[in-house]
């Protein structure tokens, strides 16, 4: 098997694309679209479906890409393996979040104590950022739940409360606090189904028995905040992402305690991986300083 021929028909399987992908290697385009080609006609299979610059898998393709995704992890952990003999003074480290916020405190915890380390952060809601743990594409994660999968070892990391806010022409603006009952009928923002902060707010209302009137439900927390403050009704967020927006108001949730908590998430078969589990350290000892403050 031509491991030249894999690493390129894995790049274009990631980039989506063979100018992409030979950006990503650092060669031409023509090389990369030969490399795959020769693969495709050594095993008499279609590895992808051509439309236009754009590539999609074919089933056999996502299949390799599977196994590929799981073949070059593998073969990044030995180099680093090898590389960090005595101490992780080299290697990378791939880190995955549901918000800025809550993971920059332990990466700036880690490059302190481990600078060889390249790190990466990709952000996206928690269902996006566990199925690119399992997809090998981020080695280790916070996020705002542990939802029990026993695939993946989460450690309790630490918690937030959840706040709502609005814009300053919102006829809540001039209070500081404000009840579930409030909120009955009111328009609302929401982020979309798979934001633990959503599921914890609903909740909440449930055991309420308050329905808002969600109005739109967006998919990022910047899109949120721009909705609210355009006006179009009322949101919530955990506490320290609300920031400083001269156009919003925050208010707390009285009567009912609403609360994200956080979770170093990695899968239970790459625990004993030399930088995940330095990572994990490193928030066990941010969580316990977190219990003393």
């Amino acid at each position: 098997m031509n491991h030249a021929q894999l690493r390129a028909f894995h790049a274009v399987a990631s980039e989506g694309g063979f100018t992409a992908a030979a950006n990503r290697l650092n060669l031409t385009q023509p090389a990369v679209t030969l490399q795959v080609k020769a693969l495709e006609e050594a095993y008499g299979v279609d590895l992808f479906h051509r439309r236009g610059r754009r590539v999609e898998l074919t089933d056999t393709g996502a299949a390799l890409y599977a196994q590929t995704l799981r073949l070059f992890r593998l073969e990044e952990e030995t180099d680093d393996l090898l590389s960090s003999v005595g101490g992780l003074r080299q290697g990378r480290l791939r880190v995955g979040a549901d918000g800025p916020y809550h993971v920059i405190g332990a990466i700036a915890a880690f490059r302190a104590a481990y600078p060889g380390i390249r790190l990466s952060v990709s952000i996206g809601n928690s269902a996006v950022v566990r199925q690119s743990l399992l997809d090998y594409r981020t080695d280790v994660a916070v996020l705002a739940e542990d939802d029990g999968d026993d695939r993946f070892l989460s450690l309790p990391y630490g918690r937030h409360r959840v706040v709502a806010f609005v814009n300053t022409d919102h006829p809540w603006a001039g209070r500081k606090s404000v009840r579930l009952a409030d909120m009955e009928g009111q328009a609302m923002i929401r982020r979309e189904s798979g934001s633990a902060t959503r599921r914890a707010f609903e909740a909440a209302l449930a055991n309420a028995g308050v329905a808002p009137d969600f109005v739109l439900d967006i998919g990022s927390r910047e899109a949120v905040r721009e909705a609210v403050a355009a006006g179009l009704g009322f949101s919530v967020v955990a506490a320290p992402e609300i920031g400083y927006d001269p156009r919003l108001v925050a208010l707390e949730i009285k009567g009912a305690r609403v609360e994200t908590r956080e979770y170093v998430v990695c899968l239970r078969e790459r625990v004993e991986t030399r930088a995940v589990s330095a990572f994990l350290a490193t928030a066990r000892t941010l969580a316990k300083e977190k219990q003393t403050d």
